[in-house]
């Protein structure tokens, strides 16, 4: 926890801005996700994501080249450096509270990683309540996790294989619900987690949206599922109590970045550590 430690102290001496622009806002069951029957559907069936949309969303790291991916590229470094030294392969992205720009940065993440060849990734919205994944990506959902979890698709059926400029991955969204406090301490879930972490090869990184970890309990019943954590906190939006909330909650999970998000004088208005 040493680096949200640090990310506390600097937070403190930061001037409390606010209004800034900054980071916002299928079948078997053994084969469900990451299985050959996924693995092996044609490229063709891929949708291609809208350039001009993404822009407009402040999506930017499918393109290597843009300066503003210089940034979740670093991320990527650092994230996927200590992953593939432990082994870990789920990675949760979550906030304090609603604001702080957890979904642009895992969207953006997920694209630069998935720029690299040798990679394969997936990207899940587990945030029932209001998720944010499709609208990001200009995706229509109707069913998702919603309709996997709650037995009327399969997970092959809800997965959108997808790709933009460098970057192909396998994106799984949801339709909202106000009965998420229910469903995510449900045997379905454990289930579609337990598939996320357990399948795909060596190469697979599955990054999970989920929603801010102070709003209700629906992170800490995921959080023993997954491997490590991203933290996302917004200066300006974010209080140090909350951050340091957060760690209490983060105790018994790997950190493996603290991000901080709308940071004065950033000319990328995104900073970690």
């Amino acid at each position: 926890m040493e680096n949200i430690r640090q990310a506390i102290e600097r937070a403190k001496a930061l001037p409390q801005q606010h209004g800034g622009v900054g980071l916002e806002p299928p079948r078997q069951q053994a084969r469900r996700i990451f299985g050959d029957a996924h693995v092996s559907t044609e490229r063709s069936q891929e949708l291609e994501l809208d350039v001009a949309y993404l822009q407009s969303q402040r999506i930017v790291a499918y393109d290597g080249k843009d300066l503003r991916s210089r940034s979740f590229d670093m991320l990527r470094t650092e994230v996927l450096r200590s992953m593939d030294l432990k082994g870990w392969k789920t990675l949760a992205v979550t906030s304090p509270t609603p604001g702080c720009g957890k979904t642009l940065t895992a969207v953006n993440l997920a694209l630069s990683m998935a720029r690299q060849p040798e990679r394969q990734v997936f990207l899940a919205d587990l945030d029932l309540r209001k998720p944010q994944v499709a609208n990001c990506l200009g995706l229509k959902c109707a069913e998702g996790v919603l309709g996997v979890i709650e037995g009327r698709i399969e997970v092959d059926d809800a997965i959108i294989p997808a790709h933009v400029g460098g970057s192909r991955l396998d994106i799984l969204p949801t339709a909202s619900t106000s009965d998420s406090s229910d469903l995510v301490g449900s045997s379905a879930m454990r289930t579609l987690l337990q598939d996320i972490a357990g399948r795909g090869g060596q190469s697979r990184i599955a990054i999970i949206d989920l929603p801010p970890l102070l709003t209700g309990h629906d992170v800490i019943s995921i959080l023993p599922q997954v491997d490590c954590v991203l933290l996302v906190a917004a200066v300006g939006t974010s209080t140090v109590s909350e951050i340091e909330e957060c760690n209490k909650h983060l105790q018994a999970t790997d950190v493996v970045r603290f991000v901080l998000n709308k940071v004065p004088g950033s000319t990328t208005r995104y900073s970690y550590y």
